[in-house]
């Protein structure tokens, strides 16, 4: 049987307010990013875009056995090249090492101390389960105040404006190499989802991380000796 008029119209402005709620969590993250975010490599001096912080924050992205993924290598990489520049004086590796096999933090450790970043210079943090999770801990368990972090530039906008939401001083830089491995279109159809969720646990909820604490020193400890 055919829709009413007035059936249609309220089916169609319910498809409107839907569509609305969709795009809204990306469109806070890509308003809260605003003016913070750059890409790696977009020019030859890109470097000089990206302000000085005391601490670049890694995001874990995927390792098998002790091999990062073809993206965390790119962050990794991207964050030696901060520190080498005088951009950052240490690095927080923010990862997963819920399961005794699966130890992302160490592996990106490895992977950075095989590209002659001093081990002194490297803090790991093993419940980075999530990018709000690693916002909040760099925050409250290392005392992070300021830092880069470091993903792939269809992540960028999200991960800025989850640190920025959690109290961080926040710039973000962005690798735009994953379109060599899977397409744009399987991203940005994830980082709807994502989105959604980072707003929910950071401007809704306030939610605490799956691990809260203690305070760690060993961020300190990087610093000063850098």
């Amino acid at each position: 049987m055919p829709l009413s008029r007035k059936a249609f119209r309220r089916s169609y402005q319910a498809a409107v307010l839907l569509s609305v709620l969709a795009v809204a969590p990306l469109t806070w993250a890509w308003l809260t990013s605003s003016g913070h975010r750059a890409v790696a490599g977009s020019s030859p001096g890109w470097v000089s875009e990206v302000p000085a912080a005391p601490v670049a924050l890694v995001l874990g992205a995927g390792a098998r056995g002790a091999t990062p993924s073809p993206m965390l290598a790119r962050r990794l990489d991207i964050s030696a090249e901060l520190y080498r520049a005088g951009k950052v004086r240490a690095i927080l590796l923010s990862g997963d090492n819920s399961r005794a096999d699966y130890d992302e933090p160490t592996v990106m450790r490895d992977y950075l101390l095989a590209h002659r970043v001093p081990a002194g210079a490297l803090v790991l943090d093993y419940a980075g389960f999530d990018t709000w999770d690693s916002c909040v801990r760099a925050r409250d368990v290392f005392g992070a105040t300021r830092l880069t972090v470091v993903t792939q530039v269809f992540h960028l906008p999200r991960a800025v404006a989850l640190c920025r939401t959690a109290g961080l001083e926040a710039f973000g830089v962005g690798d735009d190499s994953a379109r060599q491995w899977v397409s744009t279109y399987s991203y940005a159809a994830r980082e709807f989802a994502a989105s959604a969720k980072g707003f929910l646990d950071s401007v809704v909820l306030d939610a605490a991380p799956v691990f809260p604490g203690p305070r760690e020193t060993t961020l300190d400890a990087a610093l000063r000796s850098g």
